[in-house]
């Protein structure tokens, strides 16, 4: 295991059939234990390398004035922060800084069928509404707002 920030580490085994409790699972803490994914799966260092790669790229279209693909690669850099973060720390969600094992991980973070199915019903019923009305938001006020719009328009605009 790679030195570095302390993390934890399951050390029981994880029955994935099993009814969720947060606390039938035994956890030590280990040297370098957030690095351990990275180790493990080969795919997981791709995840920081990307978020670097889409903020680098960010900066560049930024500066060469290409607000939509700035945009997009801020965007991209966003999601690989906060993947990098769920790469390193996994399968630890919310690790408890005053009792490792009361650490809430995915096993534990777990629904129902149930409510796994209401979630998706759910989903695909608002989720193209959702994605309708930002769409159609987008359009109606697409367009930078000039000093000379605000002057022309000074009895609509606002």
């Amino acid at each position: 295991m790679a030195t570095g920030i302390d993390g934890y580490v399951i050390t029981s085994t994880i029955d994935p059939n099993g009814l969720p409790d947060p606390l039938a699972k035994t956890v030590a803490t280990a040297a370098g234990a957030w690095m351990t994914n990275y180790h493990t799966y080969a795919w997981a260092k791709w995840v920081p390398i990307a978020a670097f790669a889409a903020l680098a790229a960010g900066i560049l279209f930024a500066r060469l004035g290409k607000a939509g693909l700035a945009f997009w690669s801020s965007s991209l850099a966003c999601a690989g922060i906060i993947g990098t973060a769920g790469v390193s720390m996994f399968p630890f969600i919310m690790p408890s800084s005053t009792d490792p094992r009361s650490s809430l991980t995915v096993y534990d973070a777990v629904s129902s069928h149930l409510t796994l199915g209401l979630m998706l019903g759910a989903t695909v019923i608002f989720m193209p509404l959702i994605i309708f009305y930002t769409s159609w938001a987008y359009k109606v006020m697409w367009g930078k707002v000039t000093t000379e719009f605000i002057a022309a328009n000074d009895k609509s605009a606002y």
